[in-house]
């Protein structure tokens, strides 16, 4: 533990270096070979391919021109970047017109003028996490709550985890519908190895990005220019990724396969227990150009999630000081599930001419789920003893509760989702067009087969509101045993959906200041049919808006705005209430949306930093009420409720150490919802208050070992309530959120180490070896209740579901 604070004071004087790289095209997207670059006196030319890579002074703002016989130059201006970053950028030499670059380039990535922002696929890859990846750095901005180290889901501004939008190369990716607990998660969709840009928007985002209410997270896989493997290997499980590059440099492929094992952090859990949790999947991203003006691109995915638990027992302490007390389960059973997932798409690219693009996207998406359990609890709920002395420490005595639970599940779910679409974009001068048309077409089968049933003291507990008479011992009580909870339900229920949109983005001077709009409307239509379900027709239409102003100040400022109508059409889940029953006349939830923000770059001891500062404000009518059970929603499948939301962000992030990236980040929200003309409670991702911190260090005399910090602090979100409940009626709120990772790496080799080829390190153009702590300062965070009732009081405990505690991973990541 001193390591930390020294690193934390470290600072480094000497001069360094970054990069900027990519490939030069002309304005018929082919390579553009022996393109002269230059900054200052320093100047290269790219290479048959096009490719170039050029080092620059580090903190310092550079001027990069790309000049070629024939074209005009190409000027990138204000380029400031951190010490070892690596900058892509691909620049379009045109015969016709100068083209300038006028934003500037931090740190942080490019400016836009819309609601999107840009994250480092470096940083992605290099953070520690117990699920490390894209999802890892998300949850360290201000408006993004994930409080499962184990679930790669995250909640956006008060939204849910069903009201996020992920695109792969402008392909809508899906995840398995029937995940309820977040154990039976083990990889992200987006594997890390093979993402070039990563873009992300909390809310107030472009008509071109789709139906939701919350975010849309847009990644780009990249188009290798050269030969690479890649390795990360960990406790945790192990990924190889390769890049490949024809001769003709026509055919190329990025490639990745993973396999994960969670056992190391579900053995840190509470309940103990025989625990198999594999999972497993390949991802190719495959080009092909055609021709100068079309090319191919071919998405695939494989993924299998194999979930097997037995579990054996599991105490838990809760209370306070004065009045402690614990809870011990005795298992018997297994839990048995797995999830098998496939995506295919391909997408076709036609540059028209120098103005017009058209593009034509297919995709299939398949899943087959299975979930089987059969899980038989008895517990026993008492004080703990408190005697230092006694040799039961710790134990539970007085037991106040004894009971058994018995849960049965056999769910199957087969669901085919096939999408078309088109898109197209048309720019000239500082004017954008673009449009879209797609068409959906859903195929779910599902059957739900669910039963629990408690037992207290040798007598079932019969569901709530259940009418019996119950005479004994005079009359004998002959009334049929009845599950506590029971759903039995076999749905087939198709969807069709047509939506499309036309936007319009421009830049224009004002006055001496710079402005920036985007107009765009979209337009959704569906229907939904099945079996034993009536067809039920809906449409919905969204305009938004987003402007920039881009003041001429001597303060680099911009100021941002954005509104519109967000609907989001129902999803299967979304037409399923609690007893399985699909209800096709549920209408999109909607939300005003308006979004007011600013970002400040400046320099702070002659490093780059920026502060980025937002309102938001949402007004959400025909809510979908639903409850949530870890990472499982459940919804009530009508319309009959109205919520809010807002709140404000801060997020500063620059070089605090010469050479890194960090950002400290702090957000506060509040969402409420209105069932029925009830009142309004929380909902239960009402999560008042978040800070998060990532900081990045090193030792000045031996910049090679590195360290990666970050920290969660989030007041606690609602507990929910017993089954059958009235959620006006429990309204308790989990305990506050508290988590440090912290990962400390030797880099043997990179980008600014040669080695002579005699040297066993020659192979490598990366290769770092370190460890990660997860949950460093050991936190007790959980993420649901279970609910114990006490014999006497017949008062229901909230008894906390703890999630991992410290846990030591060691990891290697290398490429050849």
């Amino acid at each position: 533990m001193i390591f930390v604070p020294i690193l934390l004071l470290c600072l480094i004087g000497t001069a360094q270096t970054a990069s900027i790289t990519g490939i030069v095209l002309d304005e018929e997207n082919n390579p553009l070979p022996n393109t002269e670059i230059s900054s200052g006196t320093t100047r290269i030319f790219s290479d048959e391919t096009g490719f170039y890579l050029m080092e620059l002074v580090s903190d310092v703002e550079m001027t990069i021109t790309f000049a070629h016989i024939g074209h005009q130059k190409v000027i990138l201006e204000n380029l400031l970047l951190n010490t070892n970053e690596t900058y892509e950028f691909h620049p379009v030499l045109k015969t016709d017109a100068l083209q300038v670059d006028e934003v500037t380039v931090t740190a942080n990535g490019n400016r836009e003028p819309n609601e999107i922002l840009s994250i480092s696929p470096e940083k992605i890859r290099k953070i520690p996490g117990a699920n490390a990846g894209v999802e890892n750095v998300l949850k360290l901005l201000p408006g993004v709550t994930s409080n499962n180290e184990l679930s790669t889901q995250y909640s956006v501004r008060g939204g849910n985890y069903d009201e996020n939008l992920v695109y792969i190369n402008e392909i809508e990716v899906y995840r398995p519908f029937m995940v309820r607990s977040a154990q039976q998660e083990g990889l992200s969709f987006v594997n890390s190895d093979l993402v070039q840009d990563v873009m992300f928007s909390p809310g107030g985002f472009q008509a071109k990005y789709g139906d939701k209410l919350s975010s849309v997270l847009d990644i780009k896989y990249k188009i290798p220019t050269s030969f690479n493997i890649m390795g990360d290997f960990s406790f945790l499980g192990a990924s190889v990724a390769m890049d490949t590059r024809s001769k003709k440099k026509r055919l190329s492929s990025t490639s990745g396969f993973r396999y994960r094992n969670n056992a190391l952090l579900l053995n840190s859990l509470q309940t103990q227990g025989s625990l198999q949790p594999t999972f497993t999947d390949f991802q190719s991203f495959v080009t092909y150009q055609v021709s100068n003006k079309f090319n191919l691109n071919f998405l695939g995915n494989l993924s299998v999630n194999n979930y097997k638990n037995e579990p054996r027992q599991r105490q838990t302490n809760f209370g306070t000081i004065t009045d402690p007390k614990a809870l011990t389960v005795f298992y018997e059973g297994r839990e048995n599930n797995r999830f098998a997932t496939a995506l295919g798409a391909i997408k076709g690219n036609y540059y028209l001419n120098d103005n017009t693009a058209l593009k034509i996207i297919a995709s299939m998406y398949h899943t087959t789920e299975e979930e089987y359990s059969d899980i038989i609890a008895s517990y026993r709920l008492g004080e703990v003893d408190s005697n230092l002395g006694s040799d039961e420490f710790g134990q539970p005595t007085n037991s106040r509760g004894v009971g058994s639970q018995f849960n049965r599940a056999r769910n199957d779910l087969d669901a085919l989702i096939f999408n078309f679409s088109h898109r197209g974009i048309y720019q000239k001068n500082k004017v954008r067009m673009e449009w879209g048309l797609k068409y959906t077409h859903e195929d779910i089968r599902d059957q739900l087969r669910e039963s629990e049933f408690i037992d207290s003291l040798g007598f079932s507990v019969r569901p709530p509101g259940t009418p019996f008479a119950n005479n004994q011992p005079e009359e004998p009580f002959i009334a049929p045993l009845e599950a506590y909870q029971s759903i039995n339900a076999l749905n087939f229920v198709k969807t069709n959906r047509f939506s499309g949109f036309l936007q319009m983005g421009a830049q224009t001077d004002w006055k001496s200041n710079v402005l920036y709009y985007n107009l765009g409307i979209r337009a959704h239509y569906w229907t939904v049919s099945g079996r034993n379900v009536e067809k039920v027709s809906h449409m919905t239409l969204s305009p938004r808006i987003q402007i920039a102003l881009k003041p001429n100040w001597k303060r680099d400022m911009l100021f941002r705005i954005a509104a519109g109508i967000y609907q989001q059409p129902p999803f299967y889940r979304e037409l399923r209430d609690s007893t399985g029953t699909i209800n096709p006349n549920v209408e999109a939830q909607k939300s005003l949306h308006i979004v007011a923000g600013n970002e400040y770059s400046f320099l702070l001891w002659n490093r780059p930093f920026s502060l980025t500062s937002e309102g938001y404000y949402k007004k959400l009518t025909q809510v979908n009420p639903y409850t949530l059970e870890d990472v499982r929603i459940r919804y009530s499948a009508n319309n009959n409720a109205e919520a809010y939301v807002y709140g404000a962000e801060l997020r500063l992030n620059g070089a605090f150490v010469p050479g890194t990236e960090s950002w400290v980040s702090l957000g506060y929200m509040e969402t409420k919802e209105n069932r029925n003309n009830r009142g309004y409670i929380s909902r239960p991702t009402d999560q008042r208050l978040k800070m998060g911190i990532l900081f990045q260090d090193y030792i000045p005399n031996m910049p090679e070992l590195k360290m990666y910090l970050n920290l969660v602090y989030a007041t606690g979100v609602p507990g929910g309530s017993p089954s059958y409940a009235d959620p006006y009626i429990f309204q308790n709120r989990l305990r506050d959120y508290k988590r440090a990772d912290l990962g400390i790496s030797y880099i043997f080799a990179d980008k600014s180490k040669n080695y002579p080829e005699s040297n066993w390190l020659h192979a490598f153009k990366n290769l770092s070896v370190g460890f990660e702590i997860f949950n460093m300062f050991n936190n007790q965070n959980s993420i649901t209740n279970t609910w114990v009732r006490d014999v006497d009081s017949k008062t229901e405990f909230a008894i906390p579901n703890y999630l991992t505690s410290r846990v030591l991973n060691l990891r290697v990541q290398m490429r050849l």
